[in-house]
């Protein structure tokens, strides 16, 4: 029985020593780490941008930045004018929003030969959207010293002389909705040289009227809203046409991609409710 009893003890612990020195089941194997997913490259995306857009843009673009955190946007605000004659000379961009339909369609092989009239093809008519509609509106600087409630109320101080104007030059949109604005009112812009003074952007028009260096200005209500203006009057769309913001990415574009998400972005609920909040809405 003493052998027996050995030898049972013995088989049961050659057992165990060869269960413990054996590999591992499936079951018991450590799970393996699952392979990290490649991060998206690092992309520089540069927006040209009308000088209304600046604030309602980089309010946009810290949102952006959860959205796409490899994404840099790089933003040039001017007037549209400038934008388009520094894409025209060669600068560096890939998404371009305009605060007029002209300089896009100068830029734009699609458009019509009367507007583009140098035959230009930097702009992707497949990617081309009306993005935005804003509003002229004629502003005053604080306490309104002049007591200007309307555009009627301009049109008789200009043509009396007793108030000075603070405009956008010809080559700016701002600058060309006024110019109708002018001829509405069968208004002589050339005549008026001693009571108009000039920006080169709706934001230095706008700079004049805060500043109270002028009795009152035309610009969008969005940069009348940024600024804390009192807008008096809206122009109507017979005085002076809808105002609408183009948007296109270039051919140019040396991240076409990554311009065309941001622009699909700007167009989303998100982007439009920051838009709003300024005075723009949906075209």
């Amino acid at each position: 029985m003493m052998k027996t009893f050995c030898a049972l003890v013995l088989a049961l612990g050659l057992t165990l020593s060869l269960a413990a020195c054996g590999g591992k089941t499936a079951s018991e194997e450590p799970p393996t780490a699952p392979e990290r997913e490649e991060s998206a490259p690092p992309v520089e995306v540069v927006v040209f941008a009308a000088a209304s857009l600046t604030e309602s843009l980089q309010q946009i673009a810290q949102r952006y930045a959860a959205v796409a955190p490899n994404v840099t946007l790089t933003f040039n605000f001017d007037s549209s004018g400038t934008l388009k004659t520094q894409i025209q000379e060669g600068a560096a961009c890939d998404l371009f929003l305009s605060a007029g339909q002209k300089q896009m369609d100068q830029l734009d092989a699609s458009a019509s030969p009367d507007v583009n009239t140098e035959q230009l093809d930097f702009v992707d008519s497949a990617s081309r959207v009306d993005l935005l509609e804003n509003r002229v509106v004629l502003a005053v600087p604080e306490k309104n010293p002049k007591n200007i409630r309307s555009f009627d109320d301009m049109a008789k101080g200009l043509l009396g002389g007793t108030i000075l104007m603070a405009v956008g030059n010809s080559d700016v949109p701002v600058g060309q909705y006024t110019q109708k604005i002018l001829n509405y009112y069968d208004l002589d812009e050339t005549a008026l040289s001693g009571v108009l003074t000039y920006g080169s952007n709706v934001k230095e028009v706008t700079t004049q009227i805060f500043e109270g260096s002028v009795d009152c200005g035309v610009v969008y209500c969005t940069d009348a809203f940024s600024a804390g203006l009192t807008a008096v009057d809206s122009a109507t769309a017979e005085m002076c046409g809808r105002v609408i913001y183009p948007a296109a990415v270039l051919k140019t574009s040396t991240h076409a991609e990554a311009a065309r998400a941001f622009l699909t972005y700007l167009t989303g609920a998100d982007a439009m409710a920051i838009f709003e909040a300024v005075g723009f809405s949906a075209p």
